[in-house]
């Protein structure tokens, strides 16, 4: 297992980083459609617009650039009114999958929500094993709760929680 952090930067996007996450986002969900509520289909129909408007809010979205390249990415969502923050829409890409880059995002998201004083929540689709073992290595634990992927879909996801001590 080789280590794939030397020349790799974590970045938090703004609004002027949309296409960069855009990007990614398409790659995510043309590598992995069962591992999001969005489809492909419906994030290329999405203007510019309202990809600088999500990245122009206070809950940050990581990107993990490698040579001007996004190779990964992952956001944190703070529920109003709630001690809940949401971790979603983790990918790496499958080249740099295995060598430390999820677990070096995902530390940093759950860092980036702690930090707000809120508990991290995430969802993994059921048989997207990798994913549910990266988060259990790192302390989530399942809350019980199902819920379909999406409208439609016979997939589930799975609800976990950040639990410390």
């Amino acid at each position: 297992m080789g280590d794939i952090e030397t020349g790799i930067d974590v970045v938090e996007a703004g609004p002027e980083d949309w296409e960069l996450v855009r990007d990614v986002r398409l790659r995510a969900l043309a590598d992995s459609p069962d591992s999001f509520g969005a489809t492909l289909a419906q994030a290329r129909t999405e203007p510019e617009r309202v990809w600088r408007e999500r990245l122009a809010g206070t809950d940050p979205t990581l990107v993990a650039v490698e040579h001007g390249a996004g190779v990964a990415m992952g956001g944190v969502f703070s529920v109003p009114d709630s001690d809940a923050a949401w971790i979603y829409g983790m990918w790496i890409d499958p080249a740099h999958r295995g060598r430390g880059l999820g677990r070096r995002l995902l530390v940093e998201l759950v860092s980036r929500a702690e930090s707000t004083g809120r508990t991290p929540y995430l969802h993994v689709t059921e048989g997207n094993d990798g994913a549910r073992a990266l988060y259990v290595s790192c302390g989530f634990v399942p809350t019980g709760v199902w819920q379909p992927l999406r409208e439609g879909s016979r997939l589930r996801i799975e609800e976990m929680a950040l639990r410390r001590g």
